[in-house]
């Protein structure tokens, strides 16, 4: 692990929406509960965090693609810049999967799902479309559900311990949604896939009976 990241919750953007995606690297251990990380918060706890989403794990791997796309910004320079609380080397969206559990410090955690971006990451980097960018190119990251908690520390190992479903990679969750959106053969294994949470197993649902793709933009745009 290079960076173990938490923030409060404090004002982004014109509006001064309430959001905690400012996180900075932590330089202790940290208690990790079913509900996430010692000091760490949620701006809108209806579409942040939860069992589901307790910890959010970014690729530092991803960095360099994002200077390609937004040039020499100050945030890239260090650790924590997506709103993660967990940036690490050497593991991808394409090769962690659904139900994957890992080890770090002495909690045990379970990937539950990928990132859906909101237009909270546009006010971050003060750049209109980062949102739509990491939608699109699959640099979303993942979140934990937790599974037994503990203590973890910056620096601690993030050890693969068993794997549940690996074809079911976050990358290729992603393309089902995003991609091939009305693959019915794909969205029907994703309804009946009961390691990801309800209300992707009811979106996938909802395109099957409707044959139509939802709408992203309050998401990824804002209102």
């Amino acid at each position: 692990m290079l960076s173990l990241n938490t923030a409060p919750v404090r004002p982004l953007g014109p509006k001064s929406i309430p959001s905690a995606i400012a996180k900075q690297p932590a330089d202790r251990p940290l208690r990790l509960t079913a509900l996430g990380l010692a000091g760490d918060e949620q701006g809108d706890t209806r579409v942040h965090g939860g069992v589901d989403k307790a910890v959010h794990h970014y690729p530092r791997d991803h960095y360099a693609a994002w200077r390609a796309d937004l040039g020499d910004h100050p945030l890239l320079d260090g650790q924590g810049a997506f709103g993660e609380n967990i940036t690490t080397l050497d593991l991808t969206e394409a090769d962690v999967a659904i139900g994957d559990r890992f080890r770090i410090g002495t909690a045990l955690v379970e990937v539950s799902q990928g990132r859906q971006p909101c237009f909270r990451l546009n006010l971050r980097f003060e750049a209109p479309g980062v949102a739509l960018r990491m939608q699109e190119s699959g640099r979303t990251g993942w979140y934990y559900r937790v599974l037994e908690e503990g203590v973890v520390a910056p620096g601690d190992t993030v050890r693969l311990t068993d794997r549940l479903a690996p074809d079911w990679t976050v990358e290729r969750i992603r393309r089902v949604f995003y991609v091939d959106m009305l693959d019915r053969e794909a969205l029907r294994a994703i309804a009946a896939l009961t390691l990801l949470p309800e209300r992707w197993r009811l979106l996938a649902q909802k395109r099957l009976a409707s044959g139509a793709v939802e709408d992203w933009s309050p998401r990824l745009k804002g209102s």
